[in-house]
C-alpha cells in the first residue's frame, strides 16, 4: 500500500483519476465519485442540522411569544439567527459538492485507488492482496458505502482520509468508498475482483493475507 501526493494538475494525469498510466496487464474495472448530495446528507448530516437550526429558531420564536412579545418581536429575535443558519448549511453543501467533484474512486483487477483532497490532493493506492475484508452499507435510496479493512500494519490516518473513511474508526481506519449511487453493483464487481485475486494467488509483489469478498447485503455494523 502506498500514498504519494498528486503534484500535477488534474488535467495532465495520463488517466483520469490514477496518479500513473496503468501497467501492462491490470485492467480499470470501474471508476466513479461520490454523490455530493448523498454525502451532504449521510456524512455531514446536512438534514439533522438543519432540523436542529429550526428547532432553535422555533424554541427562539415561542419564548418570545411566550413572554408576552409580538409576532414582529419573535421576527427581530430571530433575524440574526437565520443568516447564520443558511451560511452553516451553505457551507456544509459546497464542501460536499467540492468533495464529490474532485475526488475519483477506481477499482481495478489489482488494487483499489482513492484520489482524494480538494486543496492538496493524495492518492491511495490499495493493493486488493492487502484488502482483508470488505463491508457494505446500503441507504434506502439504494446509495451507499464500501468501507475496506485493511492489515494492522497498514494504517492510515483517520484525518487523511475523512471523509472518504467509515466513521469512528479511529485506531484502525478502514477507506471508505463513500456515497456512491449503485453502491450494489460497486460491491459485486469488487467481491469479484477479490475473489479472482485470492483464487489465482496474486500478490502483486506484497504479502499475500487473508480476505473476504464484499458482502452483498447491508452490514448492521457498517457505518
Amino acid at each position: 500500500m502506498s500514498r504519494r501526493p498528486d503534484v500535477r494538475e488534474h488535467d495532465y494525469e495520463p488517466q483520469t483519476g490514477l496518479p500513473e498510466a496503468l501497467p501492462a496487464g491490470e485492467r480499470l474495472l470501474w471508476q466513479g465519485a461520490p454523490d455530493w448530495r448523498v454525502l451532504a446528507r449521510r456524512a455531514l448530516h446536512l438534514r439533522k442540522f438543519a432540523a436542529y437550526f429550526g428547532v432553535l429558531v422555533g424554541w427562539r420564536v415561542v419564548t418570545v411569544l411566550a413572554d408576552g412579545g409580538g409576532a414582529g418581536a419573535a421576527l427581530v429575535s430571530v433575524a440574526w439567527m437565520l443568516p447564520l443558519a443558511a451560511l452553516a448549511l451553505g457551507i456544509m453543501a459546497l464542501f460536499a459538492w467540492l468533495v464529490g467533484k474532485t475526488a475519483i474512486y477506481s477499482v481495478t483487477d489489482r488494487r483499489v485507488v482513492m484520489r482524494v483532497g480538494i486543496v492538496l490532493t493524495v492518492t491511495f493506492n490499495l493493493p486488493l492482496a492487502r484488502i482483508e475484508a470488505a463491508s457494505l452499507r446500503v441507504h434506502g435510496d439504494g446509495s451507499g458505502d464500501i468501507s475496506l479493512q485493511l492489515g494492522a500494519q497498514d494504517r492510515i490516518g483517520y484525518l487523511h482520509l475523512w471523509p472518504h473513511t467509515r466513521p469512528w474508526r479511529f485506531t484502525r481506519t478502514e477507506p471508505t468508498l463513500r456515497a456512491l449511487a449503485d453502491v450494489r453493483a460497486v460491491a459485486a464487481l469488487l467481491a469479484d475482483a477479490l475473489a479472482q485475486t485470492a483464487a489465482s494467488g496474486t500478490v502483486h509483489d506484497l504479502e499475500r493475507r487473508p480476505r473476504q469478498a464484499a458482502e452483498h447485503d447491508p452490514m448492521p455494523n457498517a457505518a
